[in-house]
């Protein structure tokens, strides 16, 4: 059994060598925008679970995640022989790409937050005119 350190040591490796085999080596139009965010490796040093986002061509287009997932699915093999070579180990992992959502929850919750901040900046304005309703000593005693 592995330790942690290693697994973790090799993911970063993995990584690298993932995001370089798709930029340089692996032919795929499909892949142009994809990045590799991430890599997992298991305990035991036989599976690698790759996390990658795919950006719009411009600003305003919808990215293809169906394409890029297509594209990964085919070239996953070419991939996986590409990181065994580039490896100093026994066995060489098995590849699975899975797409990565954090960088869309953390936009979601940057615009939650954004509208968090506004409504305080407006319940700040309207409470800085604002008088407590009612007498200024709502707790007269029974003799005044």
């Amino acid at each position: 059994m592995a330790d942690n350190s290693r697994a973790q040591r090799l993911a970063k490796q993995i990584q690298t060598i993932v995001a370089s085999a798709i930029e340089r080596e692996v032919k795929d139009r499909r892949l142009e925008l994809v990045t590799i965010t991430d890599a997992r490796v298991t305990g035991d040093l036989h599976d690698a679970t790759i996390y990658y986002t795919v950006r719009g061509r411009r600003i305003e287009d919808e990215p293809d995640f169906d394409q890029a997932a297509e594209a990964l699915h085919r070239a996953r093999g070419q991939i996986r022989k590409i990181v065994g070579d580039n490896l100093n180990v026994r066995f060489t992992p098995t590849i699975a790409f899975e797409l990565d959502t954090v960088p869309e929850a953390s936009a979601r919750l940057e615009e939650l937050l954004e509208r968090a901040r506004a409504r305080d900046a407006e319940l700040a304005r309207l409470r800085a005119g604002a008088r407590p309703a009612g007498e200024d000593n709502p707790y007269k005693g029974g003799d005044e």
